[in-house]
């Protein structure tokens, strides 16, 4: 029942918010130029899924999403586990981790297109490093929220760091990862397309808009590309969310930490 009211309110909501944008736009609030009704723009991305040159560039962009998502989570959850369990280490690199985490990964597009070049390379390296941080933080969180009595039971039993880490803190830190994963996946969605806009060239849902912003009466184009992105976002954090129901539901879905 909490599942149907939740998603009847959220179809309320989009309805609303379809209906406000239909209404600024037909009672000439906002020049149509700018803002055309929110119908048309509907009817756009759905002619948009008909287009095999529009669907490349949806699988140029989810490509490049599944790799920085892949590299940043087989980067994260290792040097989590790590800075977790051995306070020394943590210790060590706590100041140039403090200092890397707040930079914006869109003002490193010069420099890693300067190193790597334009095109795949540079776009899976920013998406590795802006969604390598809410991995690395649940699972850093997750570790401490392990209960210590379990670790002291194992360690009375004779079993060393590697057997409590595998067997206890690591399960009870997998819903941690899991939900770092979960907010990783739209940053690195956010990413992914906001890269190949300020590039503005090459392939890619981010292309596409950049280069639809540049027509004459680009508006409904480029709104229509923001609504394939904002339906992207909501299918993959609909699927990680029915994942960590299955795998952990014993914890709530959206378990996670400020980043």
């Amino acid at each position: 029942m909490r599942r149907r009211r939740e998603a009847a309110l959220g179809v309320l909501g989009a309805l609303l918010a379809f209906g406000g944008c239909e209404a600024v736009s037909r009672a000439g609030i906002v020049d149509r130029t700018y803002l055309p009704p929110a119908s048309q723009v509907i009817c756009q991305a759905a002619q948009l899924a008909g287009d095999p040159g529009f669907l490349n560039d949806i699988a140029v962009t989810l490509r490049a999403w599944a790799l920085g998502l892949g590299l940043a989570c087989a980067l994260a959850v290792p040097a989590g586990l790590l800075l977790g369990s051995v306070p020394v280490v943590d210790a060590a690199v706590r100041a140039v981790v403090e200092f890397l985490r707040p930079l914006p990964s869109v003002a490193l597009i010069p420099l890693v297109s300067l190193l790597l070049g334009s095109g795949t390379q540079t776009k899976v390296a920013l998406i590795t490093y802006a969604s390598v941080w809410p991995i690395l933080y649940n699972t850093v969180y997750g570790l401490g929220e392990t209960d210590p009595l379990a670790k002291d039971t194992l360690r009375a039993f004779g079993f060393g760091r590697l057997s409590v880490l595998l067997r206890v803190e690591l399960p009870a830190t997998a819903p941690f990862i899991a939900a770092g994963v979960r907010i990783s996946a739209a940053v690195a969605l956010i990413l992914a397309v906001a890269t190949e806009i300020l590039s503005g060239f090459g392939e890619g849902l981010g292309t596409f808009i950049a280069q639809a912003e540049l027509a004459p009466d680009g508006a409904q184009d480029v709104l229509a590309g923001v609504v394939w992105a904002g339906l992207l976002g909501l299918v993959i954090n609909g699927a990680l969310e029915r994942v960590e129901r299955r795998l952990f539901p014993w914890t709530p879905t959206r378990r996670g930490v400020p980043t």
